[in-house]
């Protein structure tokens, strides 16, 4: 019998066999081409996923089609069981609560204090005119402010609660990102690039963010990432993609230099020099937005 895999051991007890995430023939097509062309993929909860690539490989349509931020095209997406390409209405709301994304430009409230930015993760619990008083300056519940701030607290940004979002680091505001989302009480994170704007010590600081939320929390967190370190020494599992399909999934030892050739015809070095200029290209609007 073949033995558990590393990931195993990270996931809670409550949480084994309860759930999984799997996708099953999905597809998205715009026009002529097939942005994501038959994925087949089973997720166990808890487990920790890097999704690596080159540019237009398909990663952030795959999480967007998770999310239902896209339709697909065919295909199937199932969360224990249940269909999730047919929900509509509150159910996909309710799905796309327990399936917060952490976008690779924050899409954080810049003139907003960093507090009510998180509080914005509440919002998928209201309803209504409750939801429409919030956004117009009502105030949160004294719980949920008091979660907030816990979530702030956890990730070292307690002090930054009462400052502008436009104020703070972009390592800062992708931590203040994953507090908001962590505010839907989710139970699956999709993160699109959450590092590619950021200096090599913020993205450590966010990927040890996500470890955390997946380690601590038992979250499934889904993680597109550019540089292959990052992904062997984060993720329980990789999966690679090019031009829509999944050429690799497979623990981090066995993403080899000559798995990685095979995979993109280019080397391992040449691999990280794309995915550097491609990351340069990334930060410099969001350092001139900071500017």
């Amino acid at each position: 019998m073949d033995a558990a895999p590393a990931w195993a051991e990270h996931v809670p007890a409550w949480m084994s066999g309860n759930r999984m995430l799997e996708l099953q023939g999905l597809t998205r097509q715009f026009g002529t081409t097939l942005a994501v062309d038959h994925v087949n993929l089973e997720v166990p909860d808890g487990q920790m996923v890097g999704i690596i690539g080159r540019s237009g490989a398909g990663k952030s349509t795959l999480l967007r089609l998770i999310n239902r931020l896209e339709a697909p095209s065919s295909g199937r997406i199932l969360s224990g069981g249940r269909d999730v390409t047919a929900l509509d209405g509150r159910a996909l709301r309710d799905w796309r609560r327990d399936c917060a994304m952490v976008f690779q430009q924050f899409n954080l409230v810049q003139r907003l204090d960093v507090l009510t930015n998180v509080l914005i993760g509440r919002l998928a619990y209201q309803r209504g005119w409750r939801s429409f008083m919030v956004l117009v300056g009502a105030r949160f519940t004294a719980a949920e402010r008091a979660m907030a701030l816990a979530a702030l607290d956890r990730f070292g940004l307690a002090d930054t609660a009462l400052q502008r979002a436009e104020t703070l680091s972009g390592g800062q505001q992708q931590r203040v990102a994953i507090c908001r989302a962590l505010m839907q009480q989710p139970r699956l994170i999709l993160a699109d690039e959450p590092i590619a704007s950021l200096d090599p010590r913020n993205a450590q600081v966010v990927m040890d963010a996500l470890r955390d939320v997946n380690r601590q929390d038992g979250l499934t967190v889904l993680v597109n990432l550019h540089h292959l370190d990052t992904a062997r020494e984060y993720c329980d599992r990789i999966v690679a993609m090019q031009a829509g399909k999944v050429v690799f999934d497979g623990t981090p030892a066995a993403l080899t230099a000559e798995r990685v050739r095979a995979i993109y015809g280019i080397s391992e070095e040449e691999f990280a020099a794309e995915a550097a200029a491609r990351l340069r290209a990334d930060a410099a609007p969001a350092r001139l937005a900071m500017a």
